[in-house]
């Protein structure tokens, strides 16, 4: 069993692990922009992000990987727990000016070998995957 705050929880190969929705916007990626120092105006400024080639604004990549990471300390039920944690990112997150974008993460148990669980991720924002190949590793 595992502790992921109050609750306990078995984990078992095959089990899809509740998902969790984290919500972006404008005012997150500047937030984000000035935390991190990463001030490219793909990140903020739109009409330079469609000068570029791209859609609309996007956020950070390492935003997204960063509120990964924090759903995959949830369930380990504490980043001290987590031993590995990888993506690739595949799609940007688009963030339209005025919007609260929904980015959906969950995970899928790929092994328990002992106290150790292994899950496969899945990012998904406006149905889109946007994170591939992400998986992670946390001791029970």
């Amino acid at each position: 069993m595992v502790d992921i705050g109050c609750a306990r929880m078995n984990f078992e190969i095959g089990q899809e692990l509740a998902p969790q929705s984290f919500f972006i916007n404008r005012a997150k990626l500047i937030a984000y922009a000035n935390a991190s120092g990463d001030q490219n105006p793909i990140h903020q400024d739109e009409v330079f992000a469609k000068s570029v080639g791209l859609e609309n604004v996007i956020a950070h990549g390492m935003y997204t990987m960063a509120l990964a990471g924090r759903y995959v300390s949830e369930i380990a039920g504490g980043s001290e727990k987590v031993r590995e944690f990888s993506a690739h990112f595949t799609k940007p997150v688009i963030v339209p000016a005025g919007v609260d974008v929904e980015l959906i993460l969950s995970a899928k148990v790929s092994a328990v070998e002992g106290d150790v669980i292994k899950v496969d991720l899945t990012a998904i924002c406006e149905d889109v995957k946007v994170l591939g190949m992400a998986k992670a590793t946390f001791s029970a």
